[in-house]
């Protein structure tokens, strides 16, 4: 026998065999067959297995959009993991609008009070989007990852091997109708033997299938740990952004506090301690229980020819030669000058003096 009347007879044994389990299906789907059921533990085996793996599909979608909400840029990296190739790096929104705020804040003068506060935002926000990217590298690699490797790796070969499972059935029920219908002696013994070998292959598969369905509670295990360490991870995350508002706030809850609004030239403010005030303010008690501030310090010393004490809240470094440098937690004297602009006084320490921003002292009594 050559090779081609060898592969002539396996092509034509392999379409005997698929079309004897078609019309074992299709008998079976109108009810004109018998189907050897699978035992119960077997059933539930498969059954968890399904389950598992539609939630932990659904489960491992909705965590990528969580941490990667533009779909464009799924796509993209989608695609350059399957080219095997390192996505390029991209610039996160946190990152994008701190860089906007400071570029705002420089623009508009750090010695000015919004655009101090837009740099000191800005700078939080961009640690914000580092934080974020260290959350998305940890959850990819100690979450999704193994997620993934459930679906493409674990599952697969169940799947391949449930498939099997099937075609052994399907062989061992299409032999049990063959039997059936058999009448000669010759062909009932040809069908009891076959019966015979496809019970054993039945078995010999359903025993492989339930020795891998077995595993899927090691695999639960195993999602456990990673679902905390994603938890951990978040945990971690969160923190981070709450230091790092909470470092902000402060920062700006000590910014003197004489912004108005346009229509009534008040805004809400802290109420000042007894031993200091902030320049610029004046604190009145609404009914409401909001502190109304307006600027009659800064009237009063800028209309007063004396001078007032004040404590630095910030460093400052001077912009020129007319401006005095400011170092944070030192007191220096302040007075006010005719045809200043409002948002400067001058600055005095020892023999050094220069305009100093209102917005970096704190008024002493």
């Amino acid at each position: 026998m050559n090779i081609m009347d060898f592969n002539v007879k396996k092509l034509a044994a392999d379409a005997g065999t698929f079309l004897s389990r078609a019309v074992q299906f299709t008998e079976e789907k109108l009810g004109q067959a018998e189907k050897t059921e699978l035992d119960a533990h077997l059933e539930n085996l498969l059954s968890k297995a399904e389950c598992t793996k539609i939630w932990t599909e659904k489960i491992m979608k909705q965590t990528e959009v969580l941490l990667q909400p533009n779909p464009n840029a799924r796509i993209e990296e989608f695609v350059y993991e399957k080219l095997d190739r390192k996505a390029p790096s991209r610039i996160n929104n946190p990152e994008l609008l701190g860089q906007y705020m400071i570029d705002a804040g420089t623009e508009f003068g750090p010695g000015t009070a919004y655009g101090n506060a837009l740099i000191k935002c800005g700078e939080t926000q961009k640690r914000i989007g580092t934080a974020d990217r260290e959350l998305i590298q940890t959850s990819a690699l100690n979450f999704l990852t193994p997620l993934r490797n459930f679906i493409e790796g674990d599952y697969k070969t169940i799947s391949k091997e449930r498939k099997l499972l099937q075609n052994k059935r399907l062989d061992l029920d299409a032999a049990k109708t063959r039997l059936k219908k058999a009448k000669a002696a010759e062909t009932r013994a040809s069908s009891e033997q076959e019966l015979r070998i496809t019970q054993s292959e039945f078995d010999r598969q359903a025993e492989i299938t339930r020795l891998l369905l077995e595993g899927i509670s090691s695999t639960h295990a195993h999602h456990l740990r990673c679902l905390n360490d994603f938890v951990e991870a978040q945990m971690t995350y969160y923190a981070q952004c709450y230091q790092y508002m909470l470092d902000l706030q402060k920062q700006l809850g000590s910014f003197p506090s004489n912004y108005h609004c346009n229509n009534n030239q008040t805004s809400v403010a802290p109420m000042p301690s007894a031993s200091s005030n902030v320049i610029g303010s004046s604190a009145l008690t609404s009914t409401s229980g909001l502190v109304i501030v307006s600027p009659s310090n800064l009237v009063d010393l800028k209309e007063c020819s004396g001078s007032r004490k004040a404590r630095v809240l910030y460093d400052y470094d001077a912009a020129n030669s007319s401006e005095l440098s400011l170092l944070a937690d030192e007191v220096i004297t302040v007075f006010s000058v005719v045809g200043m602009d409002s948002d400067w006084l001058m600055g005095e320490r020892g023999n050094q003096k220069g305009r100093v921003p209102i917005t970096y002292l704190e008024l002493l009594n």
